[in-house]
């Protein structure tokens, strides 16, 4: 099969990896990607955000290389083989006349261009979806156990890259409704569910914290159509740029003749569909939606082999593309040709760089951000970090790792930019400024956890509430050591009030949080005058720094 595909397309291919190789080397990380990079230095079967494939590719990449390319590089080598698979997906014999032109219009896509490079969960997502729709135009042809062991190993990948990859396998499934009753099918699936079974069993061990987190407390607002419906259909235009209205019109002029187009259609409208709907929930964010690329190149491309008018304006419009997306690579790298716009590959050495001269070689902390203290990591090889989330941030994998184990006790630097008093500071070019200042025999306890039952609890209420706090360390904690307050939220949690409590144990004479064990209290809720209070939690404050996020929301009637 490969070996029919013309020397001219390989020639393209081998420019396009060659290219991001070198993007890949001299472009700074940005900030998820050091998160990711985080992710890799303690394997894992999942991480709080994400399934684990990015961090698998993270840490094949740094057996090869070191510096952003050991981050880098496996994406590098998916794309690539990601460009060939969907070549294989197109079945028009005209194809091989036209190879420029399908170059053209992948290369000009700008998420499909930017995931080239970057390593993001998207990456193995854009990959295993286009390995699963080519095992997917096998399976239905030539059904068998070997097509359907393929198909659940891909279904497996695809849900070890990114929970949204269970978009591609439900509408892909509605496309063709006789596969419920395909023993193949079946095996497929508990093939699937088999291979997938590991990061179940590490949800089960989590508490669902990943579930949790994305259907319950990502971070939302109230409704703005600006922001949120119209900013997602701003997003349709941006992921194709100037080719958008012939990408779209592909779309609507194909018809579902087979059950392989028939597939591709559900897969780009269900998709669009599912958060358009969502749009009106929360704001999409553009790599969402970016799994319509895989069928849209596909179906694109065998329009324009079918259309002289579509192939000739998207040949030209996405050269244009081409040339913008290639200026704003080099831009990636030099900033200067961005003029005063400052991303987020720009300027990660130098902060870190200034802030290790600072410090020198002991643990930092920085509050409220698991975007700096794996950056800072990463470009300095200091260790150990840690990111301490307090009751305005949200929790992520600084939450459930160990890493607050590691600098428990030590001396360290702190940086906030909650600090009032800083004894050393750092501004960065796009006017970001970090503060710090030295804390010796640092101590927090960010893990342990309030809650209270599950009862209706009424704004001002006069009654007593009881609560447990449980203590996960293997140590007692003084009770003088910590602050107990309610931290009042409207109905998107976003924190507006919080007010100190002094909890009263039930059990006289309890002075410490007995190590692994849970103490209970009671305790009544503080007057408040905000008004839309839709939520509250109970936070703890150790040793005087800001209070944590140590219990769940809890609605108020």
């Amino acid at each position: 099969m490969l070996t029919k595909i013309p020397k001219q397309f390989y020639y393209f291919l081998a420019a396009i990896f060659i290219l991001n190789l070198i993007q890949s080397s001299f472009t700074q990380l940005i900030f998820d990607e050091a998160y990711y990079w985080y992710y890799s230095q303690n394997m894992a079967w999942g991480y709080f955000d994400h399934p684990p494939m990015v961090a698998l590719l993270v840490k094949i990449s740094n057996f090869f290389f070191n510096g952003e390319l050991g981050v880098r590089f496996m994406s590098c080598v998916l794309s690539a083989a990601n460009i060939i698979i969907l070549w294989l997906m197109i079945d028009n014999p005209k194809k091989n006349d036209y190879i420029k032109h399908f170059f053209v219009l992948v290369f000009s896509m700008t998420l499909l261009n930017a995931y080239g490079f970057f390593t993001l969960p998207d990456t193995p997502l854009l990959f295993f979806t286009s390995c699963f729709l080519l095992t997917y135009k096998h399976f239905i042809k030539n059904e068998g156990v070997g097509s359907a062991i393929l198909l659940g190993l891909f279904m497996a990948a695809l849900m070890y890259s990114k929970y949204h990859a269970v978009l591609v396998i439900f509408f892909v499934l509605l496309s063709n409704l006789k596969l419920t009753t395909n023993k193949y099918a079946w095996l497929a699936v508990l093939i699937a569910l088999f291979c997938y079974s590991p990061h179940f069993y590490w949800l089960y061990e989590n508490d669902l914290v990943s579930i949790k987190y994305h259907l319950y407390e990502r971070p939302n607002g109230a409704y703005s159509f600006e922001k949120y419906t119209l900013g997602f259909l701003v997003n349709l235009v941006a992921i194709f740029g100037l080719t958008f209205p012939f990408i779209y019109k592909s779309l609507f002029k194909t018809k579902g003749n087979d059950l392989f187009d028939r597939a591709l259609i559900y897969l780009t409208y269900g998709v669009l569909i599912f958060f358009f709907i969502s749009s009106f929930n929360r704001r999409v964010q553009t790599q969402w939606i970016i799994i319509v690329c895989i069928p849209l190149v596909v179906i694109a491309y065998n329009y324009m082999l079918q259309n002289k008018q579509a192939l000739a304006w998207i040949y030209k419009l996405g050269l244009i593309n081409t040339v913008l997306i290639i200026y704003l690579r080099m831009g990636l790298v030099y900033q200067p040709l961005l003029f005063n716009f400052y991303y987020e590959s720009h300027g990660n050495k130098e902060w870190a760089a200034a802030i290790k001269e600072e410090v020198g070689n002991i643990p930092v902390v920085f509050e409220n951000s698991y975007r700096n203290a794996p950056m800072y990591s990463f470009y300095t090889g200091a260790t150990p970090t840690f990111s301490l989330n307090n009751f305005m941030y949200r929790k992520n994998q600084y939450s459930i790792n160990d890493s607050e184990e590691k600098v428990r006790g030590k001396d360290v630097a702190y940086v906030s930019k909650y600090l009032n008093d800083p004894t050393f500071t750092y501004t960065r070019e796009n006017g970001g400024l970090y503060k710090g200042k030295f804390i010796s025999n640092f101590q927090s306890f960010r893990k342990l956890d309030c809650s209270i039952d599950d009862t209706p609890v009424s704004l001002n209420s006069e009654e007593q509430i009881e609560l447990k706090v449980y203590n996960p360390y293997k140590e007692d904690i003084d009770l003088k050591k910590l602050k107990f307050a309610v931290s009042y939220m409207d109905d998107y949690k976003k924190p507006q009030e919080t007010l100190q409590i002094t909890p009263k144990p039930t059990k006289v004479n309890t002075a410490y949080l007995k190590q692994q064990d849970t103490t209970h209290f009671i305790f009544q809720l503080p007057k408040t005058k905000k008004e839309k209070i839709g939520y509250f939690r109970v936070v703890i404050s150790e040793n005087d720094l800001l209070y944590g996020l140590n219990g769940k929301a809890i609605h108020i009637n």
